[in-house]
């Protein structure tokens, strides 16, 4: 299973930490991702991390502005977010995939999601 937190109410140009933790299933071997999805609005890709973290991938909307990375022996993956705007509030989910993806049908698993607010 997989456990995504970190999430709250934030000022526009604040910052946040989301943090993914697996239970019962290691990471390492997996590409972990990062989607959003707001009100009234499809599921859409974030970010995404290969298994060893060096090679990483960004939404244009979030490239600058938003880091993933992975700390494999915590099991855990996380999404930095800085200069957070109101645009990117959503309920953030994690997932992971055989391989780096971007697409939301490319994953396996998901977690359940953590709302992020960011007020203006």
């Amino acid at each position: 299973q997989l456990q995504a937190s970190g999430g709250g109410l934030v000022q526009a140009g604040g910052s946040l930490r989301l943090s993914c933790a697996a239970s019962g299933r290691t990471l390492s071997s997996y590409g972990m991702g990062w989607f959003r999805q707001a009100p009234g609005k499809e599921r859409e890709f974030v970010a995404a991390t290969s298994w060893s973290g060096g090679i990483t991938y960004y939404a244009d909307s979030v490239k600058g502005r938003f880091t993933i990375s992975r700390h494999n022996a915590k099991n855990t993956v996380y999404l930095q977010m800085n200069s957070l705007k109101p645009e990117d509030t959503a309920v953030y989910y994690c997932a992971a995939a055989r391989g780096i993806r971007v697409g939301v049908r490319e994953y396996d698993y998901w977690g359940q999601g953590t709302q992020v607010t960011v007020s203006s």
